[in-house]
This record gives structure tokens, sequence and C-alpha cells, in this order.
């Protein structure tokens, strides 16, 4: 371990060469009594801790910290003085540096020394694991991006297909259906040609409903217009009485479009299977360039725990999605007081436009 000792009395500096070599601390200690062969040493590297006077000649020890603060560079710093009072000694901590030994208790020096040395690799270890933790988090998004945007690829995929083969064969289907019941007198035959008629209706409606599912062409016409579409088939297939209300007055990125769709279908969905609600409200704004979506239901609510169990992947699907366009989802519940979900996502100076407020 390399130590400078900033002193500029040569018999102190004896002192502490005694009182380290007392102690446990394998160190080899540099003297130096200039401010500037001070910086040149740290600028060599290999130095682990700085042991400085707090009176020099022409500067000060607290001159030395406040240099080897602006340069960024992180080690133990301990003033080793003469009495220099309460209220110095006060300042010195508050501008940072790792402890103050008085030069008449010198044996405390090596046990605040390591200290020190201790606190530092703790906090270099921590500094390592939050670099680590964000390329961590990092990558983790640069991951839920890439699925998230194979998942859009893959449902644009399936709903091109739907309506290329299953819809168009449900439509020849109902074409030949059709001639049949034109060409077929039999009671009983035709009977048989509605159900299928019948049959083939339902299917081509659940084809287009699921090709709209995987695919929201609607978001082509606007996001408020998708939203619009959304909430009225949700309202007509489960009895649930849902309001959009709110203003849009910017234009928004498909991206942007997309995550708003996205968590407005999959809360809505959640809504059905969890919160026993009978009423849901989407509320839409884009204030101080913002674009806000607030989902409230007045169904059962949730405690914490519950709400881990019961769709914390599902939230976390929505909270990635969020992220991956600079934006962050919130989650107000309690039980029996309903669910919030306030979706944000910044706006980067769109054009204004407008639209009427939908309720």
């Amino acid at each position: 371990m390399h130590i400078l000792h900033l002193e500029d009395n040569p018999a102190d500096h004896e002192l502490v060469l005694r009182t380290l070599d007392r102690s446990d601390l394998a160190c080899v200690v540099t003297l130096v009594d200039r401010l500037e062969d001070f910086q040149d040493c740290v600028r060599q590297g290999g130095v682990d801790a700085v042991l400085a006077d707090y009176h020099l000649a022409g500067f000060s020890g607290m001159d030395a910290w406040e240099w080897l603060r602006a340069t960024k560079q992180e080690m133990p710093f301990i003033i080793v003085s003469g009495a220099i009072g309460e209220a110095t000694v006060a300042d010195a901590m508050v501008r940072g540096v790792s402890d103050y030994v008085d030069k008449n208790r010198l044996a405390r020096l090596p046990a605040v020394l390591q200290r020190a040395l201790d606190f530092h690799a703790s906090r270099l270890a921590q500094a390592v694991a939050q670099a680590e933790l964000a390329e961590s988090r990092r990558r983790l998004v640069d991951l839920t991006e890439h699925l998230q945007a194979s998942i859009d690829r893959e449902r644009a995929d399936i709903a091109r297909e739907i309506h290329d083969d299953i819809g168009g064969s449900l439509a020849a289907a109902k074409l030949d259906l059709s001639w049949l019941a034109r060409h077929i007198s039999d009671p009983k035959a035709q009977g048989h040609i509605r159900a299928a008629l019948e049959m083939t209706e339902h299917a081509l409606g659940a084809s287009q409903r699921i090709m709209r599912n995987l695919r929201p062409a609607v978001l082509d016409q606007g996001l408020m217009p998708a939203l619009q579409w959304l909430t009225h088939t949700f309202a007509e297939r489960t009895g649930l009485r849902v309001r959009l209300k709110g203003q849009l007055r910017a234009e928004v990125a498909p991206a942007v479009a997309m995550v708003v769709y996205r968590t407005a279908q999959e809360a809505l969905t959640n809504v059905l299977k969890h919160a026993h609600a009978t009423e849901v409200t989407l509320e839409l704004s884009d204030l101080e360039a913002v674009l806000t979506l607030e989902i409230t239901d007045n169904g059962c609510g949730a405690a914490a725990q519950e709400l881990a169990k019961q769709q914390s992947f599902g939230l976390l699907g929505l909270q990635e999605r969020a992220r991956s366009v600079g934006g962050w989802l919130d989650v107000v519940t309690a039980p029996g007081q309903g669910m919030t979900l306030i979706l944000s996502l910044p706006l980067h100076g769109d054009p204004p436009k407008d639209w009427e407020n939908n309720e």
C-alpha cells in the first residue's frame, strides 16, 4: 500500500512512520512537502491513501484535498495535524475528508487509516456493483425492446396470415354456401345451409377481431380513434361501462401510440380478469409535453402482496414498454378502493393538432 504523507516537518514524518511500522499495515510512505510534488505523485498513480498536515508552508492540507476532489480522484484522505479546533475539524469533515488524527494521539492513526481504507473499498465495491446493475438493467431493457419488437412483428405476421388464408377461405366458403342456398330448394338442406352460413359469419367476425387485437390497424387513423374503437368494442363484449375522456393536441409518434394502446388493452384485460369492476374510465391528456393515460376502475383493488401475485408479470411488461420510450408507469390501489394505472410518456416537441373531447 502506497501512502503519501504531506508534511513539512521531518520529525513529525518520522513519528508517523514509527506509528505505522508498529501496526499490522504493510505500507510504503512517501514524504512530500510541496503541493506541486503532491500533485505530481498523484498524477503518476498508485497512491492508495493520503495523510496530510493541516498547516504547511504557503498552503494547507485542505488545498490538497480540494485539488484532489476537483480531479475526481477518490482515495482516503486523513488530516494528521496538531490541534486545529473542533470547528475546523467539522468543516474539513463536511467538505469530505475521511477523518482527523491529532499529532498528540498518533496511536489512533493505524485504526483510523484502516477504517478509512475499508470504507473506501466498500464505496468502490458499491460503485462497481451499481455500474454492473446499471449495465444489467440496460441489457434487460435492450432485451425487452428486442422481444417486444419480435412479438409485434410476429403478431403482424399472424394477423396477415389470418387475413390472407383463414379470412379468404371463410369468405370463399360463405360465397359457396350462398350459392347453395340459391340453388337448393330442399327445406332440410336449407336449414343446414343457413346454420353453416351463420357459423361462417361468426368465424369471419372472430377472425377480424383477432386480427385487430394482434395488429391494431386502427392506430393508422390516430391514437384517439384507436382508443375509441378499443373501449367501444370492450364495452360491447363485456357489458362493463367504459368511458374515454380527455383531449389530445399533439402528434404522437407511432412507437408511443403503440405503448399507449397496448397499455390500455392490457389494463382492460386485467380489469376483466381480476377487478370485478362495473365501470372503467380512461383519461388521456398531453399537458406540459407529457402524454398521460389514467385508467381507473371501481373494482376490488388489491394489497401490495396481492398485486405482486396476480399481476406482477403483466405490470412488469407494461413498465418495460413504458421505459422503452422513456416513460414510466405508476399503480395506485388499495383493497376495496379500485385501481388506477397512470402511464406517463414524454413528448418531444410535436406540432399541435386539435381533437374533439371524447367521453
